[in-house]
């Protein structure tokens, strides 16, 4: 599964580990995170986001 990274911070999604204290399950592609996720490190949406 493609891994994606946040333009402003930097933090990398990796859909093997999910982000499970915001209520992401490991496994979850990025395709399927809820539309009002949000970057755990710096709050911006998943609009912010970029395929690695």
């Amino acid at each position: 599964m493609e891994k994606w990274v946040c333009s402003a911070c930097g933090y990398v999604y990796d859909p093997a580990e999910g982000d499970p204290d915001n209520g992401v399950n490991p496994g979850t592609p990025f395709s399927e995170v809820a539309d009002d996720w949000v970057c755990p490190l710096c709050g911006l949406g998943k609009d912010a986001f970029e395929k690695e």
